[in-house]
C-alpha cells in the first residue's frame, strides 16, 4: 500500500476527496500524515479522521524552514508526498531530498499560468481554455515534469471563484489517477516523467 503525506494550506478539499476515495477502497494508498504551514481546515479534517498532523509555520531563511518541513515528512516514512493547495515553495535542496516522489497539483494547463494566481492569470489573459495539471516538483515554480493534465474551457461570465470550482473536480480526478498508477506500479516517477 502506497504511503502518502499530503501538505495543505487551506480548506483541504482536494485532500478530503482523496481520503474519501481511499476510504471507499478506490485507491491502494494510505494517507499517513497531513502537514501545513499554518493552522487550517485541512488539518482539522485530517484530525477528525485520526490522521496525524504537523504544522511548520513559515520562517526565514526558506532553506532552514524547508528542511524542517522535509524532516517532518520523512518521519512518517512516505512513499509519496503530495502538495495539494500548499501555498509555499520548498527550497531546491529540500525538494531534492524528496525527489522524484514529490507531486504538486496546479489549477492550470502547465506550462501556462504557473504560480499562485493561475486561475486569475488565465482570466486576465482572456484565455479561452485553461485546465489542471499534476507535476513532479522540481526547484522552480511549477516547472517540473508534467505527469497528467486536462483542459477545460473558460466560459463567458466565469469569475475566479466559479472557474476554480470547475477546475477542482478535474484536479481531483487527475490526482486520484496518478496516485493509483504510482500505487499499482504502472507509473514510475522520475525527473523526466513525460
Amino acid at each position: 500500500m502506497l504511503r502518502v503525506v499530503v501538505l495543505v494550506s487551506g480548506s483541504g478539499t482536494n485532500f478530503a476527496d482523496l481520503l474519501a476515495r481511499i476510504q471507499r477502497g478506490e485507491l491502494d494508498a494510505e494517507i499517513v500524515a497531513v502537514g501545513a504551514d499554518r493552522e487550517c481546515e485541512g488539518l482539522a479534517h485530517a484530525a477528525e479522521h485520526g490522521i496525524p498532523t504537523f504544522v511548520e509555520p513559515f520562517t526565514r531563511p526558506r532553506e532552514a524552514w524547508s528542511n524542517r518541513v522535509v524532516d517532518a515528512i520523512e518521519s512518517f516514512g512516505p512513499d509519496l508526498t503530495l502538495l495539494s493547495g500548499f501555498m509555499r515553495l520548498l527550497a531546491p535542496d529540500a525538494v531534492e531530498r524528496l525527489a522524484p516522489n514529490l507531486l504538486n497539483t496546479h489549477p492550470a494547463y502547465l506550462p501556462e499560468f504557473p504560480g499562485a494566481h493561475a486561475v486569475r492569470d488565465a482570466l486576465a489573459a482572456r484565455a479561452e481554455r485553461t485546465g489542471a495539471s499534476v507535476i513532479v516538483v522540481d526547484g522552480g515554480v511549477d516547472t517540473g515534469p508534467v505527469v497528467a493534465q486536462e483542459r477545460i474551457a473558460i466560459e463567458p461570465g466565469d469569475t475566479e471563484a466559479t472557474l476554480h470550482e470547475r477546475i477542482k473536480p478535474i484536479e481531483r480526478e487527475l490526482t486520484a489517477s496518478v496516485i493509483s498508477a504510482v500505487a499499482d506500479g504502472t507509473l514510475q516517477l522520475t525527473a523526466r516523467t513525460k
